[in-house]
C-alpha cells in the first residue's frame, strides 16, 4: 500500500497527488463529520451552521449554547492555525513531512476520540462539549492542510462551496453559445471531475463513518487514523533516516 501513496504528502507537489491526496482527506472528514454527528448530536465540519447558531442562541437568551458555538469557532481556527505553524516550522527546518505533521497530529487525536468514547457515554455533561470542541480543531487542522497545500484550489470538510463551484461549471457546461461567438462560454470540465471526485468521496465518507459508529462504536476512528498515519509515514521515515536518503 505504501508504495502506492508514496508523494501524496511529501513537499515535492503535482496536481494528481494533490487531488489524491483532497480525495481521501474528503473521505476522511466525511465519516468524521457523520460519525461525530452520532456520538455528540453535533456536526463540526462547517463554521456556517455554528456562527447562526451562536447569533440566534444570543437572541434566545441561551448564553451557554452561544458559549459552547463560540468555543466551536475558536477550536476550528485554532487547528487551522496549528497547520500553518506546523507545516511552516517543517518547511523551516526542510522536512519530508513538512505537510504531513498536521495529518500526525490529527491521526492522533482521532485515536484519543476512539479511546475515550466509553467516557463521552458515562459522563456526556462533561465529554460530549468538549469532544465537539476536539473534532472542530480537528476539522479545522484538516482543512488548513489541503488547502495550504493545493494554494486554496481544494478544500475537504464541507463542500458548500464544492457544490456552488459545481453548479457554475455545470451552467458554462449547458450554456449554448451563439454562432459566430468571439468569447465563447466554456466549463472547465477538469474542475469540474475533481468537484466531483470530492463531493461523491465527501458522501461515501459520510455513509461509512455513520455505518462504522452505528455497528462498532468509537472504534470506528481507528481505521481514518491508519489512513492519515499510511499518507505520512514515507515522508516522516526520510525525516528520520536522511542518510537512507541522500540528497539529488
Amino acid at each position: 500500500m505504501i508504495p502506492l501513496i508514496r508523494g501524496w504528502t511529501d513537499v515535492q507537489r503535482t496536481p494528481q497527488a494533490n487531488t489524491r491526496l483532497g480525495v481521501t482527506l474528503a473521505a476522511v472528514a466525511g465519516a468524521a463529520n457523520a460519525g461525530g454527528f452520532l456520538a455528540v448530536n453535533q456536526y463540526t465540519s462547517h463554521m456556517t451552521g455554528v456562527v447562526s447558531g451562536i447569533a440566534d442562541a444570543l437572541v434566545l437568551g441561551h448564553t451557554g449554547t452561544a458559549l459552547v458555538g463560540l468555543a466551536m469557532l475558536l477550536a476550528f481556527v485554532t487547528g487551522a492555525m496549528c497547520t500553518a505553524l506546523l507545516v511552516n516550522w517543517g518547511m523551516r527546518h526542510h522536512l519530508h513531512s513538512a505537510y504531513g505533521l498536521p495529518l500526525l497530529l490529527e491521526a492522533a487525536l482521532l485515536l484519543v476520540f476512539g479511546l475515550f468514547g466509553g467516557a463521552i457515554a458515562v459522563a456526556a455533561h462533561l465529554f460530549v462539549p468538549l469532544t465537539v470542541v476536539l473534532l472542530c480543531f480537528i476539522m479545522g487542522l484538516q482543512n488548513a492542510v489541503i488547502t495550504k497545500i493545493s494554494r486554496a484550489e481544494i478544500r475537504t470538510t464541507h463542500i458548500t462551496g464544492l457544490v456552488t463551484d459545481m453548479g457554475i461549471e455545470l451552467g458554462k457546461l449547458l450554456y449554448i453559445n451563439p454562432a459566430p461567438s468571439e468569447h465563447p462560454v466554456r466549463a472547465n470540465r477538469d474542475k469540474l471531475r475533481l468537484q466531483g471526485k470530492l463531493i461523491g468521496a465527501f458522501a461515501l465518507g459520510a455513509l461509512a463513518g455513520a455505518l462504522g459508529f452505528k455497528h462498532v462504536g468509537y472504534i470506528a476512528t481507528l481505521p481514518l487514523a491508519l489512513a492519515l498515519l499510511a499518507l505520512v509515514i514515507k515522508p516522516l521515515w526520510k525525516d528520520l533516516h536522511p542518510s537512507a536518503y541522500p540528497a539529488a
